[in-house]
């Protein structure tokens, strides 16, 4: 059984019903749902690993989903989850990047020999652009604080250079067209593709880890260098000095400074946006995803089923799981 993702239409409880049952399961994690109640490890301001350190119940404390009722019911099934140890009957995890593959053994206690990394399957363009030629540095995703674009908006006004941002069916895009900021809200593939194609680069200015960042890997695609955050997964994905370049998460300033060094310097514009249309090719092809998929399945089949925990293990005992795995 391969499931993909959590909530709201599946439940963990599904692992030791196929455990009882004898069948193995594969996990995906898109996201930091196992470590995190709701998904993010960012608390709207900053990062925060203060559930996965001190308990489930500072989603609540916290109001992390901004409603006290849907942040005690993130809580309360995130702690449950944990306390019956619901996880431990899957036979192996895939994740999207080498960082995610650390995370969730450093901070689950997840065996390592129990994940697989499997990137996202990125069709490239088979006509990448010229990205020196490019009126703008994009942005493309939801308008979350996590995502940062108060930081791109700052850098684009320390630069002067031009800024086009694109986000999904369903964003307001009065705020930043008050600021003079061009927005387009895409209703497809193919309006998404063309905001990618116009730009000197994209522009990824996470706060947060991110597990793979797909725009990112959409930009290299077309043959357009990323400027991403220095952290989480964003490192995995974008390839400093190879793919693209990197800066200072929330560092206006840092920002500034890479869209500059790209938009003077044509040649090394080129260079990144043909390395990161052939690190697609290479990498996100569907032929390797497929591989990495079926070597998943088969580490699976040979895994014994696991079996079903001790219910009675303290709170406690389960709260220093994280701290024993980093200790180790």
């Amino acid at each position: 059984m391969h499931s993909h993702e959590l909530y709201p239409l599946l439940t963990p409880w599904l692992f030791p019903l196929c455990a009882r049952a004898g069948v193995p399961v594969v996990h995906s994690c898109y996201d930091f749902r196992i470590t995190c109640p709701i998904a993010t490890h960012h608390d709207g301001a900053a990062v925060c690993n203060r559930c996965t350190d001190q308990g489930a119940h500072h989603a609540l404390q916290r109001n992390c989903r901004n409603s006290l009722p849907e942040s005690a019911a993130f809580a309360l099934r995130h702690a449950v989850a944990q306390r019956r140890n619901l996880y431990d009957h899957v036979s192996r995890f895939i994740v999207l990047t080498d960082f995610s593959r650390n995370w969730l053994h450093r901070h689950a206690a997840i065996p390592i020999d129990r994940i697989s990394v499997n990137e996202c399957a990125i069709p490239a363009a088979p006509d990448p652009v010229d990205p020196a030629v490019g009126r703008y540095f994009a942005f493309a995703g939801r308008f979350v604080p996590e995502k940062g674009l108060d930081v791109l908006i700052e850098a684009a006004r320390l630069s002067g250079l031009p800024i086009h941002v694109a986000g999904p069916a369903g964003s307001d895009p009065a705020p930043l067209q008050a600021h003079g900021v061009p927005v387009t809200i895409t209703d497809g593939p193919a309006s998404l593709a063309a905001v990618y194609r116009g730009a000197r680069a994209l522009v990824v200015p996470n706060l947060w880890f991110e597990t793979f960042a797909i725009v990112a890997a959409e930009a290299m695609a077309h043959g357009v260098p990323v400027i991403a955050s220095r952290i989480g997964a964003l490192q995995d994905t974008v390839r400093e000095g190879v793919t693209g370049l990197h800066f200072a998460p929330g560092d206006a300033a840092d920002l500034a400074r890479q869209m500059r060094r790209l938009w003077d310097d044509p040649a090394l514009c080129r260079r990144l946006g043909v390395a990161g249309h052939a690190d697609v090719r290479a990498r996100f092809n569907e032929d390797a995803h497929f591989d990495r998929l079926i070597a998943a399945y088969e580490a699976a089949l040979r895994a014994p089923a696991s079996p079903l925990p001790d219910i009675r293990q303290s709170r406690s005992a389960r709260s220093l799981a994280p701290m024993r795995a980093r200790a180790r």
